[in-house]
């Protein structure tokens, strides 16, 4: 068959262009003399490369040419007559899904059902020679966001309800474990669960350290695919997947006045798939989005209308796929796109690509804490220069990537040293894979290994959401904290500035001296409370006197509540008015509220300010523990740190009895003004800390602010008992969460991802 010349090959020409490249094979050796076909077809493809018309997508290089007289006795064609050369991207990205490879059979299937579609004359392993659709592509005469006109509209959805009509036995093989005709559900699972086979896997070792930086979860369409709910059952057909306006060719003759090109991604499913791809591609307008969707739905009924039943609630879930998978190809081909020179190209063009994609995939995926322009720029900066290995030595050249703004003398013999050190921790910090970056609620750390240590690249997320507010410059804590033996804390190696002005700053590792870091998520073992414990009373001997907030005047309770109503009166008005709604009073009755109690006065120390079980990381030893991410470190009351801690670590009661006793005797050894009347405040400090996650955590669930860190995930997915019992605790009855709508999203906590106030504050039937 003229379409399988056996050992086709297209032989590289040094002048070519980049399909030529793609198209080049090794040349097959064998014993006989070739037949003059084999010949023929190789020559003809290099020819068509370098001198005939170009165009062609991500995939795929496509090459007007005219059949000379042996390529058309070859085919059975007139010499002159115009076909398309199509020759694949070799160096391409896989991130596509292709059901069958060869596209020639999907388009011997359809001769029957839509004879004008391109047909094949000739292949060979990368390329394709192919017959000529005569007629110009929509993309050329209607760009993407101008309406179509409705006969087109009409031609275009009549064309896929003929699809309707191409069984499985009209089509090659179908690969194993293909779901069954008609189950929706397990078709849009499966579609999920080989995008991330087949797109983010094989990917994840060059891009996975840059989709963490991301915010994007490892396992996010693995969890998409389990999220997928029940579905109507709709017998499948073929799709082609890939219907965007370069791929519909408007007829130069009335009949057909449409025709599809590109079938290589086709597959055969549920033809919801289709329309939804075809809607999000075309990049319709939201008005003929419906129109597009109303007339797919008359062409369906009419041809064969099970095809079209559940229309109006499932194609929402092929649409949010369709967004959810784009988040992949979209950012790697934008990384991709800033080339190999040391000044990344393009990178404005690349940022505003990922923010799009990272916007349109944010619901799907269920993505938060998600870089603006700026910030998705810098990071992608930092993994353009990691590859491209653009690292010159000294500051202040035109390559200068960084410079040092304080090194540690005490970690470096000298300053040459201390920058070669940073240099590579910044170049290992761009190439980090997935499972080094941990991704906080204000924080990106990324653990390297620099000659032989493992260090923490850190940089603030500037793009991040933080209501609770940081006094202290952390670098400034970490280095007062250094000075004091028994307290297990990173320590500042350096800091600095990557071009242009991506400030960070290198941290010795606190953890495990292999393998990841392990942190008592779910509480704290004897020795480990004992060890805890015992570098809060050290915290003592840090010297607070030049951190915030000195002595505050009214004493620290007074100054610790008017921070939380600051917090509540600086909440957006979405978060104000649904925290009305749930019975928590605003910030002048807090105030109020809050000042009817108080605490006795004890000496103030260092207090970390965040002990939640992340911030400490488990050592090699059994019992050590390090603690880590110092941003909202304050000089206040120290039974204050120890009680925080207890509110959002889950001990078990005798856990907690053990730390409060072990605290009061090693603090009181030191000066009974440390611990003077604690036992009697341990309550008071509880209760603000209740009532301040009642409005912090309903605040991130109406925002979706940091939901991608696991101790703010924790919170979320409790809140329906953390908002109960605040509102007791306030005096202020049982919380308002009648609505059965707020009362959904309460119950399953952050599964919901956003409150959408309209909805959750629609009164509740009576």
């Amino acid at each position: 068959m003229l379409c399988d010349l056996p050992g086709a090959a297209v032989q590289s020409t040094p002048a070519t262009a980049r399909g030529a490249q793609a198209a080049t094979m090794p040349p097959v050796v064998r014993p006989a003399p070739k037949p003059a076909s084999v010949h023929i077809y190789p020559a003809f493809v290099d020819s068509a490369i370098r001198r005939g018309d170009v165009s062609g997508g991500f995939h795929n290089r496509n090459y007007l040419a005219r059949l000379t007289e042996p390529m058309a006795r070859l085919v059975g064609r007139s010499p002159g007559e115009t076909v398309t050369v199509r020759v694949r991207e070799r160096q391409a990205l896989s991130v596509v899904l292709r059901t069958w490879e060869d596209e020639t059979e999907i388009l011997d299937s359809l001769r029957g059902v839509l004879p004008d579609v391109p047909r094949c004359l000739a292949k060979s392993r990368y390329s394709t020679v192919l017959s000529y659709v005569e007629g110009v592509p929509l993309s050329s005469i209607c760009q993407n966001g101008k309406p179509l006109d409705h006969l087109l509209v009409e031609a275009l959805v009549g064309q896929l309800a003929r699809m309707a009509r191409v069984g499985r036995d009209m089509l090659p093989r179908l690969p194993g474990g293909w779901p069954r005709d008609g189950q929706s559900r397990a078709f849009l699972q499966h579609l999920a669960l080989l995008t991330d086979q087949h797109v983010r896997q094989p990917n994840w070792t060059e891009f996975g350290g840059l989709f963490a930086a991301l915010g994007i979860p490892e396992h996010a369409m693995t969890a998409f695919a389990a999220r997928v709910p029940a579905m109507v059952q709709r017998p499948f057909c073929l799709l082609h997947t890939d219907l965007h306006r370069d791929n519909v060719i408007v007829s130069y003759v009335d009949a057909p006045p449409l025709v599809f090109v590109d079938w290589e991604l086709a597959t055969f499913g549920d033809p919801l798939h289709d329309l939804a791809t075809h809607l999000v591609r075309m990049k319709y307008s939201d008005t003929q989005q419906e129109e597009v969707k109303e007339a797919w739905a008359r062409a369906m009924y009419a041809t064969r209308p099970e095809a079209a039943r559940g229309l109006e609630t499932d194609l929402q879930h092929y649409l949010d796929f369709e967004r959810a998978q784009s988040v992949y190809p979209d950012v790697m081909r934008a990384a991709r796109s800033l080339g190999s020179e040391g000044e990344p190209a393009g990178l404005r063009e690349a940022a505003e690509s990922v923010v799009s994609a990272l916007e349109a995939a944010k619901e799907p995926l269920r993505l938060s804490g998600a870089p603006d322009a700026p910030g998705a720029a810098r990071i992608l900066r930092r993994w353009h220069r990691a590859r491209v290995g653009r690292n010159c030595k000294g500051a202040g050249g035109p390559f200068a990537t960084f410079v040092t703004q304080w090194i540690n003398p005490t970690e470096f013999p000298d300053a040459e040293t201390a920058h070669s050190v940073v240099a590579e921790a910044l170049v290992a910090e761009g190439a980090a894979p997935s499972g080094s970056v941990f991704k906080g609620t204000g924080h990106l750390n990324t653990v390297v290994t620099v000659q032989g240590k493992r260090l923490v690249v850190r940089r603030e997320l500037r793009s991040a959401t933080r209501r609770e507010q940081c006094f202290n410059v952390e670098a400034d804590v970490l280095k007062a904290v250094a000075k004091v033996d028994g307290i297990s804390a990173p320590r500042v190696l350096a800091l600095g500035e990557s071009v242009p002005s991506d400030a960070f700053a290198v941290h010795s590792y606190a953890g495990p001296l292999w393998g990841p870091p392990s942190h008592p998520v779910d509480g704290l073992t004897p020795h480990e409370a004992d060890n805890l414990v015992d570098q809060l009373a050290a915290l003592a001997d840090v010297d607070v006197d030049k951190l915030e907030p000195g002595l505050p005047a009214g004493g620290f309770y007074r100054w610790l509540c008017d921070r939380l109503v600051d917090l509540v009166a600086s909440l957006p008005p979405e978060s104000q008015r649904l925290a009305r709604e749930l019975g928590l009073p605003d910030a002048a009755l807090l105030r109020g509220l809050l000042l009817r109690r108080s605490v006795s006065h004890r000496t103030p120390v260092l207090l970390h300010g965040d002990l939640n079980p992340w911030n400490l990381v488990r050592g090699s030893a059994p019992g050590e523990l390090s603690v880590i991410d110092w941003e909202m470190a304050v000089a206040g009351d120290p039974l204050y740190d120890l009680v925080r801690h207890l509110h959002l670590t889950p001990h078990r009661g005798e856990i907690r009895q053990r730390m409060l006793h072990r605290w009061s005797e090693a603090l009181g050894r030191r000066s009974s003004a440390y611990v003077a009347g604690w036992s009697g405040d341990v309550h008071t400090y509880r209760w603000i800390e209740l009532v301040r996650s009642a409005y912090i955590d309903l605040d991130r669930l109406v925002t979706g602010a940091s939901l991608d860190a696991p101790n703010v995930r924790r919170a979320v997915d409790a809140y329906a008992m953390t908002v109960r019992a605040a509102t007791e605790s306030l005096g202020l009855g049982h919380a308002r969460v009648q609505n059965p709508y707020l009362a959904l999203v309460l119950t399953r906590g952050g599964e919901a991802r956003r409150v959408a106030p309209s909805a959750a504050l629609t009164p509740s039937a009576t």
